[in-house]
C-alpha cells in the first residue's frame, strides 16, 4: 500500500511526459512540413514578427521567437528548478547512495559527447557548439519508453528521469557560465538581491504567489538586460519556493471537521443561491486552511507541469524545428554530422561506459529489476537531446543561421536514430510481463 502511494505520483509524471513527447514530435513534424512547403516564408515571418511594449523612453520589443525562447522557456526552467529542489531534498537524488548511479551515468553522458564533439569538430567557428549534445530530452525519452509498456520496469524509467535531471543541472550551469555574453554585473547583483529578499520573505512569512509573480517579472527583466540568459532567473527563483507545509495533515483534518460542522449548523436554506455571512466566512477559512496544508513547491510544480508539457515545449518545438531541408540550401554538413554523431555515439558510450565502471568498481549498483542490457537501451535513448540541444544551439551560434539550421538538422537526425536504436535494444532485451487483473 505504501509503495503504491509513493509510486503513483511518479507514474502520473511519466504519463504526462509521454504525452508531451508525442506532442513535441507532432509539433516538430508540422514545423518541418510548413517550413518546407510553398508557405515556408510565412513560417519564418511569423516568428520574426516583433511584439512588446513601449512608453516614453522605455521599449521592450522582441521577435515572437525570442519571447518564446527567452520568456516562456524561463517558465520551463523554473519548473526544472522546482524539480531539482524536490529531487535534491526528498527525491531520487537526495542521498549519495541514491544519486550515485544516475549521477555517474549523467557524468558520462555529459563528458563523452562533449569530448567527441570537440574531437570531431575541425572548424574554429563552430567549436562553441560543444554544449549542444549534453542534455537528454526527458519528454521524448519517456515517450519512447512508454511505447514499450510493461516490457520495461518502473525503476528503469526512474533511473532515466534521474540522470536526465542531473543532465539538466549541467546544462543550466553551462548556459550560465559559457553562453552568456557582455555581462552587466550590476543588473545581476540587483536580481540576486531581489531573489534573496524573496527567499527570506517566504521563509519568515507566508508564501505569496502575487508578490512572487511581480518580483519574478522584475528579476527576469534584470537578467534579460544583464547578458546572462533570463532562463537562469527561472532556476534561481525556483529555489526560493518553500517545500514545507505550514500545517500538518492531522491539524488540517481536525480543522476541516470543525469548519464542516460549522457550515452544517449555519446552513438552513439550501435553495438560496447566495451564501450567508457565516457560510462565506467558513469557506474563506477553508481556502486559507487548504493553502497552508499544501506544499507551495509541489502545488506550483503540479499546476505548471501541464502547461509546460502541453503548451510551452510543443510551442518551442513548433517555433524552432522548422528548418528548410533542401539540396540547394547552404548547410554546414560537417557541423551537422558532428552533432548527430556526438548525440548518437557520445551519449551511448558515455552513459553505458560510466554506468559499467560504477558497477565494476562497486561504487554503484543496478536499480532493482533492471538488467545491464536495459541500461544499454536507455544509454542509446539518452541521445535524444532535442529541446535543450536546440536551445543551446540558438545560444551558441546567435545570428549565424547556417550554423543554427545545420545544428537543428543534426539534432533531429541524431535524436531520431538514438530513439530508434534505444527502442530496438529494449524491445529485444526486455520481456513483456503478463497482465494481471
Amino acid at each position: 500500500m505504501i509503495k503504491k502511494i509513493l509510486l503513483t505520483p511518479f507514474q502520473k509524471f511519466i504519463k504526462t511526459e509521454s504525452l508531451a513527447g508525442i506532442l513535441l514530435f507532432g509539433a516538430t513534424i508540422i514545423a518541418l512540413i510548413w517550413a518546407n512547403s510553398a508557405y515556408g516564408a510565412s513560417y519564418e515571418n511569423l516568428w520574426q514578427y516583433k511584439i512588446g511594449i513601449s512608453f516614453q523612453e522605455f521599449e521592450l520589443k522582441k521577435p515572437l521567437i525570442l519571447w518564446i525562447n527567452d520568456g516562456l522557456m524561463a517558465i520551463f526552467f523554473f519548473v526544472i528548478g522546482l524539480e531539482l529542489k524536490r529531487e535534491l531534498l526528498i527525491g531520487e537524488i537526495n542521498t549519495v547512495k541514491k544519486a550515485a548511479f544516475p549521477f555517474i551515468a549523467a557524468l558520462g553522458g555529459v563528458m563523452v559527447p562533449v569530448a567527441l564533439y570537440l574531437f570531431l569538430n575541425k572548424n574554429p567557428d563552430t567549436v562553441k557548439g560543444w554544449g549542444i549534445p549534453m542534455a537528454t530530452d526527458i519528454a521524448f525519452a519517456l515517450a519512447i519508453l512508454s511505447t514499450l509498456g510493461k516490457r520495461v520496469p518502473l525503476s528503469l524509467k526512474i533511473f532515466l528521469t534521474a540522470f536526465a535531471i542531473i543532465d539538466d543541472i549541467a546544462a543550466v550551469l553551462v548556459i550560465a557560465i559559457f553562453y552568456s555574453v557582455n555581462i552587466n554585473w550590476l543588473f545581476i547583483l540587483y536580481g540576486i538581491i531581489l531573489i534573496v529578499l524573496l527567499g527570506l520573505l517566504y521563509y519568515k512569512r507566508k508564501f505569496s504567489l502575487d508578490i512572487g509573480l511581480v518580483l519574478a517579472i522584475i528579476i527576469w527583466f534584470l537578467f534579460l538586460k544583464s547578458g546572462i540568459h533570463p532562463t537562469i532567473a527561472g532556476v534561481l527563483l525556483a529555489f526560493t519556493i518553500p517545500i514545507k507545509r505550514k500545517l500538518k495533515i492531522k491539524s488540517f483534518s481536525e480543522s476541516l471537521t470543525s469548519i464542516s460542522n460549522t457550515i452544517v449548523k449555519v446552513s438552513d436554506d439550501d435553495e438560496n443561491p447566495l451564501l450567508a455571512k457565516d457560510e462565506i466566512k467558513s469557506i474563506d477559512n477553508l481556502d486559507d486552511l487548504t493553502s497552508e496544508v499544501r506544499s507551495p513547491l509541489q502545488h506550483l510544480e503540479k499546476k505548471l507541469h501541464s502547461w509546460i508539457s502541453y503548451l510551452i515545449l510543443p510551442l518551442f518545438a513548433f517555433a524552432n524545428a522548422g528548418v528548410v531541408i533542401s539540396t540547394s540550401y547552404d548547410f554546414n554538413f560537417s557541423l551537422m554530422t558532428t552533432i548527430a554523431i556526438s548525440l548518437l555515439v557520445g551519449k551511448f558510450i558515455g552513459v553505458a561506459l560510466f554506468s559499467y565502471l560504477g558497477i565494476k568498481f562497486n561504487v554503484t549498483e543496478l536499480p532493482s529489476g533492471v538488467t545491464f542490457k536495459q541500461i544499454l537501451g536507455v544509454s542509446a535513448i539518452a541521445g535524444v537531446g532535442f529541446t535543450m540541444s536546440i536551445f543551446i544551439a540558438n545560444l551558441a551560434f546567435g545570428g549565424d543561421l547556417i550554423s543554427i539550421n545545420s545544428a537543428k538538422v543534426g539534432i533531429i537526425i541524431g535524436s531520431i536514430i538514438s530513439g530508434i536504436v534505444g527502442y530496438s535494444i529494449l524491445r529485444l532485451t526486455s520481456k513483456s510481463e503478463p497482465t494481471t487483473n
